[in-house]
């Protein structure tokens, strides 16, 4: 290897809260990456990033910006910040590794594309689960021809989201709340990923079932591709059923889980919840660390119908139907999990590779989750 190869990104971190906590494990566990400062609003978390990491803790996205030693900046806040802190970093000359959705807006995604082009940084936006290595086995299946052209994707995916501890906004879709806006974001980006094609109109419903939660904890959508391909992708995030029954009982974040129900955590009020959300979150007094992964990070069933067979994503890699009998294409458990999201950051930092999970690719996606809200209001198909 040269030393380009050899070389490590040295990334500060904007948010030490829920996204921080899940992407943890790649970071420590890839040495492709070094973590070199961190900002966030809570003490506790900068005093416990400054002694895991040795690195520098300050109190605001600025300052962290004006850092010399930083050459990428992630940014884990929640979503309607995000447009302003990555014009300011891209500002800066930082390369930007951002949290899905890009941003709440197409305005804002665009203002935040424009200036990573305008300083000459390479954006990626992740994680979203069109990283996880059964997916990509999936698109590279579809895309070798093998198994003819794609006519049919299906998702679905049953959880607990609504009842996780939340801070209001995430309760209050218009400043980013709700299940299209964080769980979609996941499932259009798969599908679209795995299709290889451009969305050309959505017809969607969803679900706000509960007045104590307001938002949509729920959702059903129909996509068309300019192929003539097209997708469904349901989602419940109410609680009772688990698809995770369907993935052998291994989680979203791969890790083996017990086949038990959900508990539907009570708050007396919303300052509670966001305390009780705080104390799991890194820093907190009750913060624990990621389990080991059982298998890939994954996003619930999705069933790929092609001319010849049909392709399921599994933790531990594809199934393949056709013939009348099945198949795994196996892949080894992962060695860090989500090192995917690196690899391609990596490539474009040091390679100076475009990314695939660019401005351009995040603004399609969030292109679809509003036309699936505007859908649902509005009771009618969108063309995209």
């Amino acid at each position: 290897m040269n030393d380009v190869e050899n070389r490590t990104l040295k990334l500060g971190v904007v948010g030490l809260g829920r996204a921080f906590s899940l992407m943890l494990p790649t970071f420590t566990g890839d040495p492709r990456v070094a973590l070199v400062a961190a900002a966030d609003t809570r003490a506790a978390a900068r005093r416990r990033f400054a002694a895991d990491f040795g690195g520098k803790a300050y109190a605001s996205a600025e300052e962290l910006c004006a850092d010399p030693d930083v050459e990428v900046v992630y940014i884990a806040t929640p979503h309607q910040f995000h447009a302003q802190q990555a014009v300011l970093a891209a500002g800066h000359g930082k390369h930007l590794l951002i949290e899905k959705p890009l941003a709440l807006s197409l305005q804002d995604g665009a203002a935040i594309a424009e200036a990573a082009r305008a300083n000459g940084v390479h954006l990626v936006v992740g994680h979203s689960h069109s990283f996880d290595a059964p997916v990509q086995r999936l698109r590279a299946l579809v895309q070798s021809g093998a198994f003819g052209a794609v006519r049919m994707i299906n998702a679905i995916n049953y959880t607990d989201y609504l009842y996780r501890p939340r801070r209001p906004e995430e309760l209050d879709t218009a400043l980013g709340g709700g299940a299209v806006y964080n769980q979609a974001a996941h499932q259009v980006d798969v599908l679209r990923f795995v299709a290889g094609d451009r969305v050309t109109g959505v017809r969607a419903m969803t679900g706000a079932w509960d007045k104590a939660r307001p938002t949509e904890g729920a959702y059903a959508a129909l996509l068309t591709f300019a192929s003539g391909a097209f997708a469904s992708l349901t989602y419940n995030g109410f609680g009772h059923f688990d698809s995770d029954e369907w993935q052998n009982w291994i989680g979203e974040l791969g890790q083996q889980k017990s086949p038990q129900g959900t508990v539907r955590q009570r708050f007396a009020n919303a300052e509670e919840e966001t305390a009780f959300k705080d104390a799991r979150n890194y820093g907190g007094d009750n913060y624990k660390h990621a389990a080991a992964p059982a298998g890939h990070n994954h996003f619930g069933t999705v069933l790929v119908s092609c001319d010849r067979a049909d392709l399921r994503a599994m933790p531990n890699g594809v199934m393949i139907y056709e013939n009348g009998s099945g198949r795994l294409d196996e892949l080894p458990p992962p060695a860090v999990p989500r090192s995917e999201v690196i690899d391609e950051l990596y490539r474009a930092v040091v390679f100076d590779e475009k990314p695939l999970h660019d401005g351009a690719w995040a603004t399609a996606t969030m292109e679809v989750m509003i036309a699936m809200l505007r859908s649902a209001r509005e009771g009618r198909d969108v063309a995209i």
